[in-house]
């Protein structure tokens, strides 16, 4: 590229590649076609439609009234909250670090791409489980590095195998993301099968970074199993992503965290001082009374999640060509809409699932996410934390029109 090239661009390369949040995209243009008056079911973002606690409300506000919270504090965190955090992670998980290893963010988000860029030198490749959340390969693209996606589909439960990870290794492979609960299929890896990856990746000496933001949303019994207490093994190469967006239906206060080794955190730290410098003070008030406090809010709303998802998979997989396994975590159903792509549809045919989001929505005012925002096509994400009454109707209008299919 020539000199002349270069400066005629107005956007740069790097940042013109990176995808659009699908899922953002999605509910945005719902939120739009609600404010111009039209009656839409969104089932597109990951939003706990819950009220943040009251308790964790009323810190925040005590907060906001302390001139010492008016200031800037560490880029790292607040020291209180960093070790509320490491408390929480061992009553939770019973990973036990110290504070200093700990890094407050700007949400998860944060948290996710200062783990790649801290980690990753151009062209290293890290093994990413397909179906993925759709800021994962956005992320390690921009810090540099290669998604090497292994895709589990519905029959093997969205859960990837070791041989699977194995068929993926090659010499430039630094990183395994590891995400249970998952984010957007819900599956939930057993601990054995947790114990067993972890185990394979220590052996490769690979870096595992676990994102565990959906730890406290599992049904049926089924339990939460970190990797990082699971594979003690993998010693001081495992990275915990986590944040208070989702147990506590915070998605707006943007607190999230990293826990890694103290050189890894002291790099990330660096970087965020530069970023973003602290989190807001208010906000990480609002986290320290939530990891502090108690679950039952979590508990509450976990009730109704898991009402709401047995409703939801009942009502997707009593339509004709759509299969949608039941989730055990998160608040997510992923179903398998292959059944319908090239049956005639209110005069169409789509061929992919994004074709078929865009029909639903256009005919039927109901938002989903086609699973090309979360890998390859022929499936859709819709969540279930969105009140009863709404989800009824929007899956109701689902099976009117997707019944109608030829």
């Amino acid at each position: 590229m020539t000199a002349a090239n270069a400066a005629g661009r107005r956007v740069s390369a790097r940042i013109a590649a990176i995808a659009e949040s699908a899922t953002l995209a999605v509910d945005a243009k719902a939120k739009a076609l609600k404010a111009a008056g039209r009656p839409v079911i969104g089932f597109g973002a990951g939003e706990p439609d819950f009220p943040t606690p009251d308790y964790i409300v009323q810190a925040a506000i005590e907060a906001a009234r302390q001139p010492r919270f008016h200031r800037y504090s560490p880029a790292g965190g607040l020291p209180e909250l960093k070790a509320a955090i490491a408390a929480k992670t061992l009553r939770d998980s019973g990973y036990e670090v110290d504070a200093a290893r700990v890094l407050v963010t700007n949400g998860g988000k944060q948290a996710v791409y200062e783990s790649f860029a801290t980690l990753l030198d151009p062209g290293d490749e890290v093994i990413l489980p397909t179906p993925y959340w759709t800021t994962y390969p956005e992320a390690i693209r921009l810090a540099g590095g290669v998604p090497v996606e292994v895709f589990a589909g519905p029959e093997q439960g969205y859960l990837v195998t070791v041989d699977q990870l194995e068929a993926a290794l090659t010499p430039r492979t630094k990183i395994l993301l590891f995400v249970s609960p998952s984010n957007p299929t819900g599956a939930v890896y057993t601990p054995e099968q947790t114990r067993e990856i972890g185990l394979w990746a220590a052996a490769k000496g690979l870096w595992v970074i676990t994102d565990e933001i959906y730890e406290h949303l599992t049904y049926d019994g089924v339990p939460f199993t970190s990797i990082a207490t699971a594979v003690p093994e993998l010693g001081e190469k495992v990275v915990v992503l986590n944040g208070v967006a989702k147990t506590y239906a915070m998605t707006g206060w943007r607190v999230g965290w990293m826990i890694a080794p103290l050189d890894v955190i002291k790099a990330a730290t660096n970087m965020q001082s530069h970023a973003t410098s602290n989190v807001a003070n208010v906000s990480q008030m609002a986290a320290l009374a939530a990891v502090s406090g108690p679950l039952t809010a979590v508990a509450e709303m976990k009730v109704a999640f898991d009402r709401r998802r047995k409703a939801m998979v009942a009502g997707l997989n009593a339509i004709d060509g759509v299969e949608c396994p039941t989730p055990h975590g998160a608040f997510y159903a992923y179903a398998d809409v292959h059944g319908l792509l090239g049956r005639e549809l209110a005069g169409a045919r789509p061929t992919t699932s994004a074709e078929l989001a865009a029909l639903i929505l256009d005919k039927v005012e109901v938002a989903v996410v086609p699973g090309e925002a979360f890998g390859p096509s022929g499936f859709i994400r819709l969540s279930y934390a969105l009140g009863d009454d709404d989800l009824a109707v929007g899956v109701g209008r689902l099976q009117e029109f997707l019944g109608t299919a030829k």
